[in-house]
């Protein structure tokens, strides 16, 4: 099973008014399991940085000038994310700008039934509860101390290790389930046989005790069935 944990960071709240993707961070799970493979890019949105979104994740019109439009990197963007499901934290949020985007270069819209809302998850799992992506790190003891601003990939990183315990927590065979072991050859299971310590079979008929004992208790019931059974022998 393919999925991918996935953030935005943006210019601001809502593409409808004309606010853009600066920066997006993916990392692929398969089996649940991150393969190391990512995708990260900064992109120029074509446009002016509001303070406010500034102070959120520290990337100036300045620094981003240098950088693609979302045009130059889209064709990567979109064949890395495949058929994959997306894991992203307020999915609905990052969809709408991923879509927005498209549609701007009239490319087809990924569906929202991709995507796995870990925020719902959250909510769910721990009805009440903060299901920030902070506080599920302080719940989960995920270290995330290095989180001074909001990064795409930094915060994909970190949503994938609490996607991994919202789901029950990363076990330890799940190691094998990006490469499996290979079956061993008969050569291989021959000598595993060869060198097993050899060990003499256990007798398992009664003793002469055992039997008189188990007679005994026969003659303490009325007519059993067992003598019945073997008289018809």
């Amino acid at each position: 099973m393919r999925e991918i944990v996935l953030d935005t960071e943006t210019t601001g709240l809502d593409p409808a008014t004309g606010d853009r993707i600066v920066e997006i961070g993916c990392l692929e799970l398969i089996n649940h399991v991150p393969t190391g493979r990512s995708l990260h890019h900064y992109i120029n949105p074509e446009r002016d940085m509001p303070l406010g979104a500034f102070e959120v994740h520290g990337l100036s019109t300045e620094f981003l000038s240098g950088y693609p439009v979302f045009a130059a990197v889209a064709d990567e963007i979109v064949e890395f994310l495949g058929d994959a499901v997306l894991v992203i934290h307020n999915a609905a949020f990052d969809m709408k700008f991923i879509n927005a985007e498209l549609r701007r270069l009239e490319r087809p819209e990924i569906p929202m039934s991709q995507a796995l809302d870990t925020v719902q998850l959250a909510r769910r799992k721990y009805p009440g509860a903060q299901v920030s992506l902070d506080a599920l790190c302080r719940r989960f003891e995920i270290d995330n101390g290095h989180r001074t601003l909001h990064g795409a990939l930094l915060d994909a990183d970190l949503l994938a290790a609490v996607y991994l315990e919202l789901i029950g927590g990363r076990q330890p065979d799940l190691a094998l389930a990006a490469e499996a072991a290979p079956e061993p050859t008969a050569t291989q299971r021959a000598e595993e046989r060869a060198a097993r310590p050899f060990r003499e079979p256990r007798p398992h008929a009664p003793s002469v005790e055992e039997l008189a004992a188990h007679r005994a208790f026969l003659d303490s019931i009325k007519n059993p069935i067992w003598l019945a059974g073997q008289a018809a022998g």
